[in-house]
């Protein structure tokens, strides 16, 4: 299935929830999660999405550990993603974003990094 960009310019404010940790491929032996195509750590950071009234909590995938990011401070999204699943019955959405920081960081050179967060 296609990812579905997302506009995170529609949240009112978008904050740390759940603190960046590496992404476990395997319980078993807890070997970690690596990008394909960085071979970076797959982190995963719980964001709290708010828009007006509602907030959602959701976990995104990053690759590579998102410097900074800690709980409960506002953060910057880039180029966020929305994956539908199905596997064996079950199914949902899997999220991932291209770089997250927080929201008081400059953006990386040549990003179009988009700020949630009260100002």
């Amino acid at each position: 299935m296609a990812s579905l960009p997302i506009d995170t310019s529609k949240f009112t404010a978008i904050f740390c929830a759940v603190p960046p940790a590496p992404r476990v491929a395997n319980r078993e032996t807890g070997q970690v999660r690596v990008d394909r195509e960085t071979g970076q750590t797959v982190f995963q950071v719980g964001l709290c999405l708010m828009s007006g009234a509602t907030a959602e909590v959701v976990n995104v995938s990053v690759a590579g550990e998102p410097r900074g990011v800690q709980l409960g401070m506002p953060v910057q999204v880039r180029d966020l993603l929305a994956t539908p699943w199905e596997n064996d019955g079950r199914h949902g959405v899997a999220f991932r974003a291209a770089e997250i920081k927080p929201l008081s960081a400059a953006p990386s050179s040549g990003s179009t990094a988009t700020k949630g967060g009260a100002q």
